[in-house]
């Protein structure tokens, strides 16, 4: 199989796997809390991502970090596992899966207006018409079906999920200010953030997991939101001649989730769910036709 085949292979993988973590946040969370969740996630993406360092002969590597990159590190494992997965979690705990995972698709978009204030940046008139479209496709999500399906929706929810692309644009931000192996700054990130949890856990939940879906699914969350599926994603973009195109099938994750979170969660799909998800990857991809911003996945 020659590299052209290979990388759309490793992401149209990596694609069917961020495909199935909606629906697998929404299982875990039957029994998890919050900080439950992202507990074990973050401890089994640790772990992975170790084991990956180790096959791939890089742990040299993180004897090489200078203090400024630690420090760097530990603020870029703050935004992400820690403070990012306990925001977007809590919007999963409020709102439908249909729901909440459109509407943290919009990162791309908060990258463009966050690159402003943090990276100097200027975009133009038509960067803000590309967030006009995204921000009718909120609106089309939030109905729930229809205009009545906003007395229905969680508005804490709502804020949550956006606020969570928010916090994912500032975390991938910072994330590119490291110059170093992108498996180091992954696996170092995450073990950050998975100390601060175990401070945290104590104070706000337990450590009581028991056997079931929820648990199996939270372990499922940290195989295949983070640790291998991310690495197959690298895979694919290191082996493609032609990375805008096997970067965009991202965008077909959403719609895949649908199907997941119909026939295992059992959610009615909203059409006003494809609509806004369809106007939401819309003003994306119109953004991404006036100036290349970074790769926030």
């Amino acid at each position: 199989m020659d590299n052209t085949r290979q990388s759309y292979l490793y992401a149209l993988v990596s694609v069917f796997f961020w495909s199935t973590v909606a629906t697998a946040f929404k299982l875990a969370l039957a029994e998890l809390d919050i900080f439950q969740l992202i507990f074990i996630a973050s401890g089994v993406s640790t772990l992975i991502l170790s084991v990956i360092l180790v096959v791939q002969e890089k742990i040299k590597l993180l004897f090489q970090l200078k203090k400024k990159d630690i420090f760097l590190l530990l603020l870029i494992g703050f935004f992400n596992p820690f403070f990012y997965y306990l925001v977007l979690f809590k919007a999963y705990s409020l709102l439908p899966a249909q729901i909440a995972q459109p509407l943290n698709m919009i990162w791309p978009i908060t990258i463009a207006v966050l690159s402003i204030p943090l990276l100097k940046q200027k975009i133009s008139w038509k960067h803000f018409i590309a967030m006009a479209i995204s921000f009718i496709g909120v609106v089309f999500i939030a109905s729930q079906g229809s205009i009545q399906g906003f007395k229905n929706s969680s508005f804490i929810g709502i804020f949550l999920a956006l606020a969570s692309s928010l916090i994912w644009a500032t975390y991938w931000i910072i994330n590119v200010k490291f110059k170093g192996d992108n498996i180091v700054k992954l696996f170092t990130s995450f073990f950050f953030g998975f100390i601060f949890l175990l401070i945290t856990v104590p104070f706000f939940s337990d450590f009581k997991f028991q056997i079931g879906i929820p648990l199996y699914s939270a372990i499922y969350v940290g195989f295949f939101e983070v640790g291998i599926t991310y690495v197959l994603w690298l895979l694919a973009m290191q082996k493609s001649k032609n990375n805008a195109a096997i970067g965009n099938l991202v965008f077909l994750a959403p719609f895949i989730s649908l199907i997941f979170i119909h026939f295992i969660l059992k959610e009615s799909i909203y059409i006003t769910t494809f609509i806004g998800l369809a106007f939401i990857v819309g003003g994306i991809f119109f953004q991404q036709t006036i100036k290349k911003i970074p790769d926030g996945r």
